[in-house]
């Protein structure tokens, strides 16, 4: 099959509503830019990018490997999906504000969140820190090209209490609505340089440190002071993106896999102790979400007795009170949003990922929300986002 030009200009579906509020969406920085965004010290060993004609390759830390574009699949349809290439091949909005602005204004996307992203695959531990660093500033930047549009979720390791607490003020001061943390608390004693990250996203859930300890109460309460949404991308599976026998089930079973860590500050009395604060599962789905806040009321009711298990009010209200979620194409969670647990949900596109609704986002909304109020679906293609990330 010959290659297409994925900048090419593709008609969009026509709008269907007015207002839109894309609670997901994703940045694919070059690989060039750590050179310009890491700490004076770390610039050395930044990557590079090399060129044989038919591939671009990352050169890091003694490794050369072909570019992968799973990341950055908009402009293309699942016919002609490509896992590795050229930069070439990536659509120019992943890295070019002004160039994403044009793409959501083809989609009839108002306002994104834009998330990342970063940090760097290193077997250096204090490279990969400072990556984190990186990443958030050359986000910040991006976003300044239209700051009424274009909003970030920095990204922060897990790993000391203290040093998270700054990122997070960092983030906050540089006009960030969120920030996204790993499933679990990272362990330093596993890092290694293949899993270092997708540990950005899962952290460590075999390891002794929990969020329901209250060695993590301080960075809850920061999360409340600043008024900041905390976000999530990923439970503890990961889908093996480049293995074409398992991606498939892979995929499906990362998106309940999410309510782990929503279990374990739930029932820690998180949400006791700091009632305001508000966690995303973002690209997680929300149709499961319904039956998970029935089924854990009930068995919470069940259970908390020999569990002793200390929480005021029954899972349910926490779910409607503190826990949001975003969808992609979901008329299942719509048709249950009015049921506990269904009813903070937001919907996105996912640009530029390869579940993109690019550039057909409006007949997708079309679609999930045939026959629902109008009101109502507003609230879950703007509204809702607006109160999670704080737009105002």
């Amino acid at each position: 099959m010959a290659d297409v030009d994925v900048n090419r200009e593709i008609v969009a579906a026509p709008r269907v509503a007015d207002y839109v509020v894309d609670a997901d969406v994703h940045v694919t920085p070059p690989p060039t830019m750590w050179a310009d965004y890491l700490s004076p010290e770390f610039r050395p060993f930044a990557p590079t990018v090399e060129s044989d004609g038919e591939f671009d390759y990352v050169v890091f830390e003694g490794n050369r490997r072909k570019i992968n574009l799973m990341a950055s699949q908009a402009g293309r349809s699942g016919k002609e999906y490509k896992n590795q290439g050229r930069l070439s091949d990536q659509r120019q909005g992943g890295w070019m504000a002004p160039q994403r602005l044009l793409d959501m204004d083809r989609d009839g996307m108002d306002k994104a969140i834009i998330f990342g992203g970063g940090p760097l695959a290193t077997s250096h531990y204090e490279l990969y820190l400072d990556s984190y660093d990186a990443y958030n500033r050359w986000c910040a930047d991006f976003c300044s090209a239209d700051p009424k549009r274009l909003y970030a979720a920095a990204f922060i390791p897990m790993v000391e209490v203290p040093q998270a607490v700054t990122m997070l003020k960092a983030a906050k001061e540089r006009g960030a609505v969120a920030v996204n943390i790993p499933a679990f608390p990272q362990s330093p004693n596993k890092f290694t340089k293949k899993d270092s990250q997708f540990q950005a996203l899962t952290g460590d859930a075999e390891g002794n440190r929990q969020y329901r300890d209250a060695e993590f109460d301080p960075f809850w309460a920061a999360a409340v002071d600043l008024d900041m949404a905390i976000t999530f991308h990923l439970g503890a599976r990961v889908s093996r993106f480049q293995d074409k026998v398992n991606f498939l089930p892979d995929i499906a079973m990362g998106k309940p896999a999410m309510l782990e860590m929503v279990g374990i500050m739930l029932y820690g009395g998180v949400f006791d102790r700091f009632p305001k604060l508000r966690i995303g599962l973002i690209e997680s789905g929300v149709g499961w979400i319904p039956w998970a806040a029935h089924y854990m009321d009930r068995t919470w009711e069940m259970q908390r007795y020999w569990t002793e298990c200390k929480i005021l009010n029954p899972p349910s209200f926490y779910f409607d009170q503190n826990v949001y979620a975003s969808f992609i194409s979901d008329p299942i969670g719509v048709e249950l949003r009015g049921h506990p647990g269904g009813r903070n949900i937001m919907w996105s596109s996912d640009y530029p990922h390869s579940e993109t609704t690019f550039p057909h986002s409006h007949r997708v909304i079309e679609e999930n929300f045939r026959g629902v109020p109008r009101a109502e679906r507003d609230w879950i293609i703007a509204g809702c986002a607006e109160k999670f990330f704080g737009l105002g």
